[in-house]
């Protein structure tokens, strides 16, 4: 079995989505597992905290614990899953929380390999392209909170570690994954243990794949949980999941969705759904209030016919800011965020069960608020992004999208699935 640890909510939804791409049977667990969990019909176990930009110390204390409880119920690989484009400063926490897994595992030389394809994310000669355009000349060189403006993967990780770090150039991936495994062995010689692995496609994918099947840690993005799935696959009889996901979804028939992503990609999306279907926008500098804020959109979804209705803080660049320079970025965001928690929780209890919900902070707080803990993977609507089946506290079908994944008609096309 193997265990993964996503260090935010949407990207475990991005991971589980890939190892069940391969054929595994995979449960996604919310903030971590309990001893008395039933993990004994899964094949992947998917842990989802929120440690990407927290103090270094607690992202490594819960990842730790994540490990260890993994480790428990016979996990002999963990996963620990970043962002494709490697989102994190030079505190950390990549750097810190793989220190701290190597320790805890232990493992010998770590391959770091964030390369996504279907998402455009490549590594070459240790830099990674977003598209055709270097991570330094990408929108993530402006992140409000971990602005990537160096592609060099081995400084940007050599900032977090003390560890050495070096790279496996695309040329001897090609060479496949005995070459790996040699090349693994000649730079754990001369003790450098962090390895950046380049990449640029699939089959490179499932090079480095073959290479750590059997490796007890390995970090990278949804890409290479993917192509690991599949070694693990072909090397064992799996038993089919059974999960159908059209059925599930056939009888989970009252839906809403949540947006408080305000990505380009968000932007459109609401913008299309807007085109045909109502939807009503939470302004916090109008109502500052969260509790106010949510009493009015409910009592507007009350009021709706259509019960395929959306609620969302999503807003451009130039409305982002003025509630930001307002009420203040940390207080605006605040706002919103429990205002959509508490949304969450009221449709529920008006009988929604299939709840589309975009952007990672959002996704966070609306399962927080509903105190999901744990569900079943079903398909994907959209590369990195499944349906999540809980049984508990009420039986849900829940879409958690990352703020730039999907393509314009996403929410639109959810929203109608098998209904």
């Amino acid at each position: 079995m193997i265990g993964a640890i996503a260090d935010d909510l949407t990207g475990a939804t991005d991971v589980a989505a890939a190892f069940r791409s391969a054929g595994l049977r995979v449960g996604l667990f919310f903030g971590g597992i309990d001893a008395e969990d039933d993990l004994d019909d899964l094949d992947a176990v998917v842990v989802g905290l929120k440690t990407r930009t927290v103090p270094a110390a607690d992202a490594v204390a819960q990842s730790s614990g994540a490990a260890r409880a993994l480790q428990a119920h016979g996990c002999d690989q963990i996963y620990f899953k970043f962002c494709s484009t490697f989102d994190s400063s030079p505190a950390g926490n990549i750097g810190p929380v793989s220190d701290a897994l190597a320790a805890d595992v232990p493992a010998g030389p770590i391959v770091f390999a964030p390369t996504t394809p279907v998402q455009r994310r490549t590594v070459y000669q240790a830099h990674l392209f977003v598209g055709d355009v270097l991570l330094s000349d990408s929108p993530m060189r402006d992140h409000p909170l971990t602005p990537m403006t160096d592609p060099d993967l081995r400084r940007v990780l050599q900032a977090q570690t003390a560890r050495r770090v070096g790279a496996i150039p695309l040329q001897t991936v090609r060479e496949g994954g005995a070459a790996i495994v040699a090349e693994l062995a000649r730079l754990h010689a001369l003790g450098i243990d962090d390895v950046i692995v380049d990449a640029v496609d699939d089959r490179d994918l499932d090079e480095i794949a073959a290479a750590v099947r059997t490796s007890p840690l390995v970090t990278g993005a949804a890409g290479l949980a993917a192509a690991l799935g599949r070694a693990h696959a072909s090397a064992a009889t799996m038993t089919a999941d059974d999960l159908d996901t059209a059925a599930r979804l056939n009888t989970a028939r009252r839906v809403a969705v949540l947006a408080g992503s305000c990505s380009a990609r968000t932007r459109e999306q609401v913008a299309r759904w807007r085109e045909h279907r109502p939807a009503f926008w939470l302004d916090p500098v109008a109502t500052p209030d969260s509790t106010a804020l949510a009493d009015a959109a409910l009592a507007w979804f009350d009021a709706q016919r259509d019960d395929g209705a959306l609620i969302y803080s999503t807003a451009d660049p130039d409305t982002l800011q003025r509630a930001q320079t307002a009420l203040g970025a940390a207080h605006a965001a605040e706002i919103v965020e429990t205002a959509l928690g508490l949304v969450a929780v009221g449709l529920v209890h008006r009988g929604v069960d299939r709840l589309i919900v975009a952007g990672g902070e959002t996704s966070g707080e609306v399962i927080r608020a509903l105190g999901i803990r744990h569900g079943r993977v079903g398909d994907e609507a959209a590369p990195g992004v499944p349906w999540i089946f809980a049984e508990s506290p009420a039986p849900l079908a829940v879409l958690l999208k990352s703020g730039n994944y999907g393509d314009a008609d996403l929410l639109v096309r959810a929203a109608e699935a098998h209904r």
